[in-house]
């Protein structure tokens, strides 16, 4: 009984560490994220308030229609430290999540960003960056996690919703985890190690710019965070990066054409 409590409390710890580390000051919270959404754990069907992608065009997620979309695969070659590393981009199963990262990669949103979480104790977790506010050199190290991309059109933070297909599925739900939505099916895009998913703060629909590497297969976050690709070269390059580490430059380097950005 004793390991089973100290695990409970590992998985507790870090993975609330990811969720403080979400997206705007104002949905940060101290709650955790459950750490008992696994993928495969056996629920109930599908609930029909899960929103499907063709729903979402009739605007069931507000805003849905203004972001941009991914139709289809992309590679994204970052580098850190001086050496690049690899990332495929999937929008045939993320397509707006894909979709807001590839667009932010093309805008050099991440050129010069801090990775201002890495957590390898107790166990290997995640190394997270993304924080536009890092940009700036004299930002304080300790609000970095707080902030995401704010269009300068608008003068708002973007904001995509939680996207998360679930294996054998044609669409993905929206808005919602798997456990929330009642779906018994693992998802298709799982958090395998070097797998690249978006950060948020509890809110499902808070995810903006910051996004995490997996350094270790990471079950117990299938379904309640939106993966949208895996490291397929340099997750060496990954695997050293430590906290206050930069992105020196993020570029779109096949793919290009398959992001749809709105008129």
């Amino acid at each position: 009984m004793r390991l089973k409590i100290s695990q409970f409390l590992v998985v507790f710890l870090i993975v609330g560490a990811l969720t403080l580390g979400g997206c705007s000051g104002q949905d940060v919270t101290s709650d955790p994220a459950s750490p008992t959404s696994t993928a495969g754990e056996t629920q109930t069907t599908t609930n029909t308030e899960a929103t499907s992608v063709s729903e979402t065009i009739n605007e069931s997620v507000p805003g849905m229609k203004d972001l941009p979309r991914l139709e289809g695969k992309a590679t994204v070659v970052m580098t850190v430290n001086g050496s690049p590393v690899t990332i495929e981009v999937d929008g045939t199963n993320a397509p707006i999540t894909a979709g807001n990262f590839v667009d932010l990669v093309q805008k050099g949103v991440y050129d010069g960003l801090v990775f201002h979480r890495v957590v390898r104790d107790p166990q290997p977790f995640v190394a997270q960056g993304g924080d536009p506010q890092g940009k700036d050199p004299s930002f304080p190290e300790n609000r970095l996690g707080t902030g995401g991309y704010v269009d300068p059109k608008t003068g708002t933070e973007r904001r995509i919703p939680l996207e998360i297909k679930p294996k054998g599925e044609e669409k993905p739900i929206y808005g919602k985890t798997l456990e929330s939505a009642r779906v018994s099916k693992p998802p298709q895009l799982q958090h395998k190690l070097g797998a690249v998913a978006m950060a948020r703060s509890q809110m499902p629909d808070s995810a903006s710019s910051q996004f995490y590497f997996a350094l270790a297969d990471l079950a117990f976050l299938d379904g309640s965070y939106a993966v949208f690709g895996n490291v397929t070269e340099g997750f060496d390059v990954v695997n050293k990066i430590q906290q206050g580490d930069r992105i020196e430059s993020a570029k779109v380097t096949q793919g290009a054409e398959n992001l749809k950005t709105p008129e």
